[in-house]
C-alpha cells in the first residue's frame, strides 16, 4: 500500500523499526480499520477488539524489526492482530454467547433485510471456536489466501483448509436456523 506522499508500506516499516514514530503513526493509520474489523471479527465483542487492536499496535511496535519481508506488511499486521484477538478470547475465557456478543436483531422494516442477514453472520460468527473464526475472517474478510493465511497462523495449508471447511460448515448449520439466511 503507497500513501498520498508515494512512501510504501515496506519503507514506512523500515523506518518504524528503526524508531521513527510519524512513520509507524502513518502504518497504523492505514491499516488500522482491517486490523479492527479483523479483531472485532474474532473476539466478538467490541471492548475485546479494541484490547486486541491495543496489543497488536504494541507488538507491532516492538517487533517490527523481525519484520523480513518475505509477506506484505499488511499480512504481517493480520498475524499480530490475529494472534492479539486469540490472545484476547482465550484471556477472557468467555465462551461466545450471541445474546452478549450482538443483539437480537429486530425486524427490518423496509429494509432489504440485509442488516438482519449481517447480524445473523455475527452471531453465528461468535459460536465458532476462535481458531475457525480466525480462519473464515482471513479468508472471507481480508481476501487472503490458504497459504497467506498458512504463513499467517503458522500452520499448514492443510490445516486452513480443514479449519476454514469446518468453519464455514459450522456457519451454514448455524444460519440454516435463521429465517433471513434462508429467504437470503
Amino acid at each position: 500500500m503507497t500513501a498520498v506522499d508515494g512512501r510504501p508500506d515496506t519503507e514506512l516499516a523500515v523506518l518504524a523499526a528503526g524508531g521513527d514514530q510519524a512513520a509507524f503513526a502513518e502504518l497504523m493509520t492505514r491499516h488500522r480499520p482491517r486490523l479492527y474489523a479483523v479483531c472485532r471479527r474474532v473476539t466478538t465483542h467490541d471492548q475485546d477488539a479494541q484490547e486486541a487492536l491495543q496489543e497488536t499496535m504494541i507488538i507491532a511496535w516492538k517487533r517490527l524489526g523481525e519484520f523480513d519481508g518475505r509477506s506484505a506488511v499488511g499480512t504481517w499486521l493480520y498475524r499480530v492482530a490475529t494472534n492479539a484477538a486469540i490472545d484476547e478470547v482465550r484471556r477472557r475465557k468467555r465462551a461466545p454467547e450471541p445474546a452478549e456478543a450482538v443483539p437480537e436483531p429486530t425486524p427490518a422494516r423496509g429494509a432489504d433485510g440485509g442488516v438482519v442477514a449481517r447480524l445473523d453472520v455475527d452471531r453465528a460468527l461468535a459460536q465458532l471456536p476462535p481458531q475457525y473464526r480466525a480462519v473464515v475472517v482471513l479468508r472471507e474478510l481480508c481476501d487472503l489466501s490458504y497459504t497467506e493465511i498458512a504463513e499467517l497462523r503458522d500452520i499448514p495449508v492443510q490445516t486452513v483448509k480443514s479449519q476454514l471447511s469446518r468453519g464455514r460448515q459450522a456457519l451454514v448449520e448455524l444460519l440454516s436456523d435463521h429465517p433471513a439466511a434462508r429467504t437470503a
